[in-house]
């Protein structure tokens, strides 16, 4: 303990900065609340921050208010770091520890439940999915906007996100409609990649487009921070924050996730007051200060409280930033953070750290220790240099007391596809080690992180053999590597190479890879290669020691239906509805067995209660239609069939069906959709390509004008 007390005077010494202004808000009771959030936003982005980007908007909100120059979230992806916002909790107390398998619990008091109690109307407008009500956030909030649009399913996500200048139109309706104290939450998701601004962003950040989203992102909330300055009967406490940065090639990460280095853990936060009765007499007063406090996103609710004179929580670990004046028990104020994403879905080692002042250290099996007063790009890493301060914050950690993520909950195939569409890969919970080692660091690992990434891109981009080649070196690299596996396997498979597949999988089997979805997806393979008996054993296995796993159960239902085994397989779908009772895909495939059988009232009831729970669940259309088809329906039939195709690119067995339907009367319209299955369809298509290259050659051309 001497040697702990010691070091902490030593650094209250050194750490001793200056009294800022600090925030010129004054606590009152009758004042509207706007908490803005901005996706992967580096602090170093905005203008304000001597960023690239042009922001007018929240360069002249600084300008009003006070600007943190050392703020920072506590995790590096988005559902957990809003939960750490919305709760005043770190994430090992909310209990929320990456994008995919965690829920808010039930009952969690947050900053709209307890606004909501206090009488303030409550609005949430969200861009991304990852902020979905599934995920927990909703409770407390009279309206939680979290429309994202059109999408196709289950593999192909193009509104996963939708522009902040649609979610700022609907926070600014609802805002004007309110007569009384409110509070609206307003996220926004453009900076988030892939990156591509609007125009005239585009062309004005060419060089730049993450920067070309940040500019548009500004442009977009100038309404809503019109709304807030016009609202006169009373003051608005405007709150901007991102819930993390971006690396942009920092320390060799491309987005985001992996550490937890400046570049995404480092946030921007401005916090400034518009509107009310003088807004006119001090529209023009630029009363700004930057703020060297450190800032961290548990002091974000205690920040509102104190503001609208409500109680702060008892037990809360964050303080008001109202009366943060930087002195020295301010300067030093500890800041938890981590990045568990790599260690829940790829076994690699769990990131934690400490920030004190302005130390910071990382735990890893190579640990880390920067100056960052010194050395704010984290180049030079001190570990072995401070010793007698290492020792210090590493006894900061253990104090906090966090632990380890607790298990996970599996997700539906619709939130696993969308999450994956934003570049969030995972697969199942990876295996708990005891200790890790060097090679275990994702220092180490950071080209394996970039391999993963590249191998995705050229699967979207249909180069799948270059794809299964990124895939293999992996493996050759990290043996343990069950998303490698899984993926190359899928690639496999997608190449109509399916004893390849299930030996990819069989492989990571005998290199001693633990991974619930390794055997659920040999399972299946086995059964739809023909290894009925075989993927029998290996998923009734499974089924019976993890009741609860609905892919292990559906994949098990798949298999007992190529046995014929029909009321096996319609038990085993019942059983995943009676885990998860509107899944879509135990629906759709009680509809398919119902099909089979001839039973087409069962059949439509089936597929519309797929469609009632997930109106873009393109597969369930399909079947659908094939039901009207049987049923002499043969226009809504094709209408069905169109559906799902305008869902979902990748429905063939849906284009199939248009083709050759439409081909019988109207080979004109049907000619578009036999191109493109020609064109898109994967080699396990191969004979139904070949039956179409056939029908396609036997339609006339349709005549050019003026040929």
């Amino acid at each position: 303990m001497a040697a702990i007390a010691a070091g902490a005077l030593a650094a209250a010494i050194w750490w001793a900065w200056p009294r800022s202004s600090g925030l010129m808000i004054a606590p009152r009771p009758d004042r509207n609340v706007l908490l803005i959030t901005i996706d992967t936003l580096r602090a170093d982005a905005l203008g304000s921050y001597g960023g690239r980007a042009a922001t007018p908007n929240l360069d002249a909100l600084a300008r009003r208010g006070a600007r943190f120059d050392f703020a920072h979230a506590h995790a590096v992806v988005t559902l957990p770091s809003h939960t750490s916002i919305l709760t005043g909790r770190y994430p090992f107390q909310h209990g929320v520890r990456d994008n995919t398998g965690y829920r808010v619990q039930p009952g969690t008091e947050t900053l709209a439940t307890m606004l909501k109690s206090a009488g303030f109307a409550t609005g949430a407008f969200v861009g991304g999915f990852p902020l979905h009500s599934r995920f927990g956030l909703r409770p407390g909030f009279d309206m939680y906007d979290d429309r994202f649009g059109e999408s196709r399913l289950p593999t192909e996500f193009v509104m996963a996100e939708r522009p902040a200048g649609a979610v700022v139109s609907n926070a600014v309706a609802w805002i004007q409609r309110q007569q009384n104290r409110w509070f609206t939450w307003v996220h926004v998701f453009d900076p988030h990649a892939p990156y591509t601004p609007p125009p005239p962003f585009d062309q004005a950040y060419a060089s730049d487009p993450y920067a070309g989203e940040v500019a548009y992102t500004d442009a977009a909330l100038g309404p809503l921070l019109d709304a807030a300055r016009s609202a006169a009967t009373r003051p608005t406490l405007v709150i901007v924050v991102s819930d993390h940065g971006e690396a942009l090639g920092d320390h060799g990460e491309e987005t985001h996730g992996l550490f937890a280095y400046e570049a995404t853990l480092r946030v921007p936060l401005i916090i400034a007051e518009l509107g009310g009765r003088n807004a006119e007499q001090t529209s023009e007063r630029e009363t700004g200060s930057v703020s060297h406090v450190p800032a961290r996103h548990i002091d974000l609710l205690p920040t509102v409280l104190d503001a609208v004179q409500l109680p702060v929580t008892a037990g809360l670990p964050g303080r008001s930033l109202l009366g943060a004046s930087g002195d020295v028990e301010d300067a030093e104020r500890p800041s938890y953070f981590e990045a568990m994403s790599a260690s829940l879905n790829r076994g690699w080692a769990p990131l934690a750290g400490v920030l004190s002042a302005r130390e910071k250290y990382i735990d890893l099996p190579v640990a880390e220790v920067y100056d960052l007063a010194d050395d704010p790009g984290e180049r030079v890493n001190l570990v072995d240099r401070r010793l007698d301060r290492t020792p210090v914050l590493q006894a900061l950690l253990r104090q906090m007391n966090a632990t380890r993520p607790g298990g996970r909950m599996q997700e539906d195939p619709e939130a696993v596809a969308r999450l994956r569409a934003l570049g969030y890969v995972s697969s199942a919970t990876a295996v708990v080690k005891t200790a890790y080692n060097e090679d275990d660091d994702p220092k180490r690992l950071v080209e394996i992180d970039r391999a993963i990434h590249r191998g995705i891109d050229l699967f979207q981009d249909g180069r799948l053999r270059e794809a299964a080649e990124v895939y293999r070196g992996i493996i050759a690299r990290r043996p343990d590597m069950a998303i490698a596996y899984l993926h190359l396997a899928v690639l496999h498979w997608e190449l109509a190479e399916p004893r390849a597949a299930i030996e990819t999988l069989t492989a990571a089997l005998r290199a001693g890879v633990v991974d619930p979805d390794i055997e659920t997806r040999l399972g299946m393979y086995l059964a739809q290669a023909g290894d009925v008996s075989q993927a029998l054993a290996l998923l009734e296995r499974i089924a019976t020691a993890r009741p609860q796993d609905i892919d292990a159960l559906n994949a098990l239902g798949i298999a007992q239906a190529r046995a014929r085994q029909r009321n096996r397989a319609l038990a085993t779908f019942r059983a995943i509805l009676a885990v998860d009772a509107d899944n879509a895909m135990a629906l759709q495939n009680i509809g398919s067995l119902h099909l089979e059988t001839g039973d087409l009232v069962a059949a439509r009831q089936a597929f519309q209660r797929a469609i009632a729970s997930h109106p873009r669940w393109a597969a369930a259309y399909t079947g659908l239609g094939v039901v009207q088809l049987k049923s002499g329906n043969r226009r809504q039939a094709i209408a069905e069939w169109k559906r799902a195709v305008e869902l979902d690119m990748t429905e063939f067995d849906a284009l199939y069906n248009l083709a050759t339907e439409l081909a019988m009367d109207d080979p004109s319209a049907a000619r578009p959709y036999i191109e493109r299955f020609i064109r898109t369809a994967p080699p396990a298509y191969a004979p139904d390509v070949l039956r179409l290259k056939a029908l396609l050659a036997s339609i006339r051309p349709v005549p050019r004008p003026g040929g």
